[in-house]
């Protein structure tokens, strides 16, 4: 065969059934959609049925279910390839499960949920943590802590908007209010008054660099090409909070940040931060933080490792959210082909960061 001439319609055929193959092997679908039949049992399935895998030589594959219906093969009973799919059923039963723990005044129990399901609570915990990312539990606390948020501001005394957030207790709530909002709950409630923030802009390879700090530690960083516009981005994140511009006072904190891009290796150093976000997100930010110097990992790799290996996407917007560039290094997460994607701080930077840290390992 000429290899500039373009396959001919037989080999298109070959290397369509291969790739078909490979996605059955796999369980998974890469193209467009399509069922395989075996004939020796004279069933269809979906390719990433958890069947057993059968030969090759006894598989046939077609582009609809009424073509393998019209062939003579009946549908799978475990995938069920001509009706919903067992995925798209689970998901619409833990978006329900969300949805009643959003709608309860107190967060229901794993019990009380996994009753409602029909699955006994350990299979519920199981897979209600792969597909939403994090447990029941660590979701009720997080849209717990969002209705908080938007209530404390409207609310007479922190403490009914505790009792309105589902709090059982005050003493309870005082208890966690400062590790859940990253600031006292009258700050919060107050909208950020008085809270004091000191910043300072910098400037290194990448550009103009900002570093923000409570007492409690650096609360943002950011990088951009106008000193200006940083200044004016952190005041707009915080209208409310005493927001000083001090480089002094910040010296040994920009100093360390600043050594992120531009130090050897050997001088990095742990930044205290202190941030806010969801359960899902503090857990793929500490995932990121594991990441090793001049070392890159995928979304679906962050995903894996904090237990919830469908959450890829969830993943990438936790990385999108992160307050403090190059202190948690969503830079090091690339796709699952090594390109490198989207970044707060600009595609540019991201590839610049890369490059310095493999060449510097």
């Amino acid at each position: 065969m000429n290899l500039l001439s373009p396959p001919s319609g037989e080999d298109r055929a070959s290397t369509t059934e291969d790739q078909r193959w490979a996605d059955v092997v796999a369980r998974r679908v890469s193209g467009a959609p399509f069922v395989y039949a075996v004939t020796t049992t004279g069933i269809y399935c979906r390719p990433t049925c958890s069947s057993r895998r059968p030969l090759r030589a006894n598989v046939r594959f077609f582009a609809s279910t009424p073509e393998a219906t019209a062939a003579g093969f009946r549908a799978c009973l475990r995938c069920r390839p001509d009706g919903e799919s067992p995925a798209s059923a689970l998901a619409q039963l833990i978006e329900r499960m969300c949805r009643a723990i959003d709608d309860a005044e107190t967060p229901p129990s794993l019990d009380e949920l996994a009753t409602e399901a029909g699955m006994s609570p350990y299979h519920f915990h199981r897979v209600f943590r792969e597909t939403v990312g994090v447990t029941p539990r660590a979701y009720a606390v997080a849209r717990r802590r969002a209705r908080l948020q938007r209530s404390l501001p409207q609310a007479a005394t922190v403490t009914d908007a505790a009792y309105d957030a589902g709090y059982n207790s005050s003493s309870r709530f005082y208890a966690n209010a400062s590790d859940e909002l990253g600031m006292s709950p009258r700050v919060v409630r107050a909208g950020g008054a008085n809270a004091e923030i000191r910043a300072a802009v910098g400037t290194c390879s990448l550009g103009a660099i900002l570093v923000a700090a409570t007492e409690r530690g650096v609360c943002a960083i950011d990088l951009g090409d106008d000193p200006q516009a940083l200044r004016a981005g952190l005041v707009a994140r915080f209208p409310r909070a005493s927001v000083t511009f001090d480089d002094s006072a910040l010296e040994r904190h920009i100093a360390h940040v600043i050594a992120l891009v531009d130090g050897p290796p050997d001088e990095r150093r742990e930044i205290a931060l202190d941030i806010a976000g969801t359960a899902f997100s503090q857990r793929v930010w500490a995932a990121l933080r594991e990441i090793p110097y001049g070392q890159t990992a995928t979304y679906s790799e962050i995903a894996r490792k904090i237990g919830a290996p469908g959450s890829a996407r969830a993943v990438a917007r936790a990385c999108a959210a992160n307050p403090v560039a190059l202190a948690i290094p969503c830079h090091r997460v690339v796709r699952n082909d090594g390109t490198t994607s989207g970044y707060r701080w600009g595609a540019d930077r991201k590839r610049a960061l890369l490059h310095r840290e493999r060449d510097r390992k």
